[in-house]
């Protein structure tokens, strides 16, 4: 496969699987042999295995983090501080792009930055929705109530309100407390019961434009 091939068939897509090239009459070994040549060359970036991105300047479409995050790992969603940065919860970004799926944990180190994956069990994947992120990508990405009851729950001592008020939390008003509540409610842990109670009280004392005790 020549590389201006390559570039009819992936130079709109923001990151592609090598499975995408291998229709047809294809030698697998051959497609991923001349992959790696390229991602040798600085052509393409390499993600993880069988995943890559086009690079600049051959790169049309800038890969935006959260898609990269979903596309790492299959069946996670972008949760945690960096939804809450989405969300406009916490009042700066952050530099990693962290994630919560039920397999195994990690952090991938990548061309395109730094993606973490918290571990949590099937019945605690919920509550997560597709996002646009502009320029036709879209991600998986948890509620912002699910966003901050997935910090509470990975984080020891996260309910806990020294915790909770260092996160400097704003636009309150954003969260929908009822839904909050029942998220919480639903996973039978009293930690995020407690949660859920000091983040109402948050919320409130916000939309009143005072400091909670």
């Amino acid at each position: 496969m020549e590389f201006t091939r390559l570039l009819e068939i992936v130079g709109d897509e923001p990151v592609f699987e090598t499975g995408l090239l291998l229709a047809g009459a294809l030698d697998p070994s051959a497609v991923r042999r001349q992959l790696s040549r390229w991602t040798k060359a600085g052509k393409l970036y390499q993600l993880r295995r069988g995943l890559y991105a086009l690079a600049p300047p051959f790169q049309k479409v800038k890969p935006h983090p959260d898609l990269v995050a979903n596309r790492l790992v299959p069946g996670s969603y972008v949760s945690l501080q960096s939804a809450l940065a989405h969300y406009g919860l916490i009042p700066e970004g952050v530099p990693v792009t962290t994630s919560v799926t039920t397999v195994r944990p990690g952090r991938w180190p990548t061309p395109l930055g730094v993606y973490t994956y918290r571990h949590v069990s099937p019945k605690l994947l919920s509550a997560y929705q597709l996002i646009d992120l502009g320029g036709g990508q879209k991600a998986f990405m948890a509620t912002p109530e699910k966003a901050l009851l997935d910090l509470v729950y990975l984080q020891p001592g996260g309910e806990a309100p020294k915790y909770l008020q260092e996160l400097r939390l704003q636009n309150l008003e954003r969260l929908n407390l009822e839904i909050m509540q029942s998220l919480a409610e639903r996973t039978g842990s009293p930690k995020m019961r407690r949660a859920a109670a000091y983040l109402m009280k948050l919320a409130q004392a916000e939309s009143l434009d005072y400091e909670p005790l």
